[in-house]
């Protein structure tokens, strides 16, 4: 057996910049309104036409992470891509990056499990390469959202909290099995699904003949809808069991977390585990403020910039952690 261990990161962000003032001229809210129940004062949003698209976003990144891998990208063995929002409903953007980036006919998973993608993606790379069966793998989460949100006051509820962007990772076999990903946990919920939800265009609910049919300028069901105060309440029950799941397993205690990456929700859920794990600011890294709530493509965007900026460094204890629609969640432990 075998760890895995992160050797690169990357991340892509657009370069449109939407404050809460530019929110704000679409519908009726304001900044204090959106700080004050997200702590968001702004995001990026693909501008159409820019040729960034779910699938580009993660090539971008996935070729800064292999570069700072120092590896070429023909020494990736497979590629996982976790996403909620496809370029196509199928087939899925791994084999888009496969072939953009000129990989030999490697296998390629999507992974749809939306805010928790990429611990979901993550663990199903870990397990590869503690198998044997892989060496090098791409891991990638990456969101285009802006262009399925409702921009009305309708909508506003959902519509402030997601930006778009990518984030990337190159894991590698580790032999010392002290170090890289010591443990990923997993966890669904399948009877809260419809809290968190994108109903249509769906083959059980409605599809695009039937909306296309209808022509009702009040449908809703293909906006996301959410019930937020009973996600919240859920998430932060939830963070916590499973970064004390992941603590537990490794014989690990609270004080030796060196770094939390929460999944970027919502500042008040992180900042409620901060609270109850007794952590400082240097231990817990959020960007949510700049870039909203990302889905997938959160963990590695934060990932990658809290590595950027020196907060990770070797032999830390990092823990990964994420909550969203399934409702699912899960951890990783990592011994960097």
């Amino acid at each position: 057996m075998y760890n895995s261990k992160i050797i690169g990161l990357g991340k892509y962000l657009p370069d449109n910049v939407v404050t809460n003032d530019d929110l704000s001229k679409m519908m009726d809210t304001n900044d204090e309104w959106i700080t004050e129940r997200t702590g968001i004062k702004e995001r990026r949003w693909v501008k159409p036409g820019s040729g960034d698209t779910t699938a580009t976003m993660g090539v971008k990144a996935a070729k800064q992470a292999i570069e700072r891998a120092g590896i070429d990208k023909d020494d990736i063995d497979f590629i996982v891509f976790a996403t909620l929002s496809p370029d196509m409903y199928f087939p899925g953007p791994g084999v888009q990056v496969q072939h953009a980036l000129g990989i030999k006919t490697v296998g390629a998973l999507d992974v749809r499990n939306q805010c928790s993608g990429f611990i979901y993606a993550l663990s199903v790379a870990d397990n590869f390469i503690k198998t044997g069966m892989y060496k090098n793998i791409l891991v990638i989460g990456s969101e285009l959202h802006s262009h399925g949100l409702d921009k009305t006051t309708r909508g506003r509820g959902v519509t402030v909290i997601f930006g778009d962007g990518a984030g990337a990772a190159v894991l590698t076999r580790e032999e010392d099995t002290t170090k890289g990903v010591l443990s990923t946990h997993l966890h669904s919920q399948g009877e809260h699904a419809e809290e968190l939800v994108l109903v249509a265009p769906g083959m059980g609910k409605r599809w695009v003949n039937d909306i296309l049919a209808d022509k009702d300028p009040n449908d809703e069901s293909y906006f996301p809808h959410m019930n937020g105060q009973f996600v919240f309440k859920n998430a932060v029950v939830r963070f916590s069991e499973v970064i004390m799941e992941g603590l537990m397993q490794n014989k690990l205690g609270k004080e030796d977390i060196s770094m939390l990456i929460p999944h970027q929700a919502n500042l008040r859920i992180a900042q409620f585990i901060q609270k109850k794990f007794a952590l400082s600011n240097d231990q817990v890294y959020n960007n949510i403020m700049r870039y909203g709530n990302t889905t997938a493509a959160s963990i590695p965007i934060a990932l990658t910039e809290a590595w950027e900026e020196g907060k990770i460094k070797e032999g830390d204890n990092v823990v990964l952690a994420a909550f969203g629609s399934g409702f699912t969640w899960g951890s990783a432990i990592i011994k960097w």
